[in-house]
């Protein structure tokens, strides 16, 4: 849930309830997309990315009061510590100085208030959005500054007996999100296949459970195509998901391509939510997805 606000959260749940949403599991959905019912109701699944330790402490009571099924995306990485969260180390770094050097970029940022720095992290963002193996050219800065990944991934995520716990709550399911939070294009198809089998081993070992949902690290059209839905589809998975704006109905489905709406964290994103959301199409199954 880190990067949305929980006004805004709870009040996509409820913008979802009032405009006649059904809120279902993953499970539900593709029973729903199976009938294919033309008339069916509107239908709608929320999940979260990572396994961010707020999912239990600030989402689950607001998931909980409006009898929610959510799906968590958990890379192995996050709560055995070892991923490179590279996004939080920038955040902590913006967070923490007035000047940031970044030799990668060949950026200096003069940042002394909220929007300097809001305005320089999303610009180092993107940086390395546009490459994701630029990140691992961070290390030295993240030295240079003091900042230490695997802190930050104990202060953000939850730890295996957290995992464990909320995997036994009966409104939650827990994905998969590969084992280091890679991108999977940037990697040979050997590789990538291990992201994806070796994250699911590990989940379903330690939550007793299976795994079947997957969500691609990143999502967009730089870490994921089809030979990655391909591979999903090949491992295993009965769905995968994107970062890929749009609605279930839209066009012809690929299971293992799924889009889904974000929800930010200010004005503007709940504006853009409830217009994303109200521009669903009526045909077919009607159905969207929340992250």
């Amino acid at each position: 849930m880190t990067g949305t606000s929980v006004d805004l959260f709870q009040h996509s749940l409820e913008w979802l309830q009032r405009q006649g949403w059904h809120i279902v599991s993953l499970d539900q959905c593709l029973q729903a997309l199976a009938r294919n019912e033309p008339n069916s109701p509107r239908y709608a699944v929320v999940t979260f990315d990572d396994g961010y330790r707020d999912v239990r402490s600030v989402a689950l009571p607001l998931l909980e009061r409006n009898k929610t099924p959510f799906t968590v995306y958990v890379p192995s990485g996050a709560p055995t510590r070892t991923m490179k969260t590279w996004w939080l180390g920038l955040r902590e770094v913006f967070r923490r100085e007035n000047r940031v050097a970044i030799d990668p970029m060949e950026a200096e940022f003069d940042c002394p208030n909220f929007l300097t720095k809001t305005a320089g992290l999303k610009t180092a963002i993107q940086w390395v959005h546009e490459d994701y193996r630029r990140a691992s050219l961070l290390e030295r800065t993240f030295h240079k500054y003091g900042i230490s990944l695997p802190a930050l991934n104990d202060a953000y995520f939850m730890d295996e007996q957290e995992l464990q716990d909320l995997a036994r709550h009966p409104l939650a399911s827990i994905g998969a999100h590969t084992a280091s939070h890679a991108a999977l294009a940037t990697l040979d198809p050997a590789s990538a296949r291990a992201e994806l089998e070796d994250n699911r081993k590990y989940l379903e070992t330690l939550i007793e459970r299976p795994v079947r949902h997957l969500a691609f690290p990143y999502g967009g059209a730089r870490a994921c195509g089809p030979r990655e839905y391909q591979l999903a589809e090949r491992v295993g998975f009965s769905t995968a998901v994107t970062t890929r704006k749009g609605h279930l109905g839209d066009g012809p489905l690929n299971r293992f391509a799924l889009p889904r709406i974000g929800v930010g964290c200010h004005l503007e994103a709940r504006i853009s939510f409830e217009a994303n959301l109200n521009g669903v199409h009526e045909a077919g199954a009607r159905l969207g997805a929340l992250r």
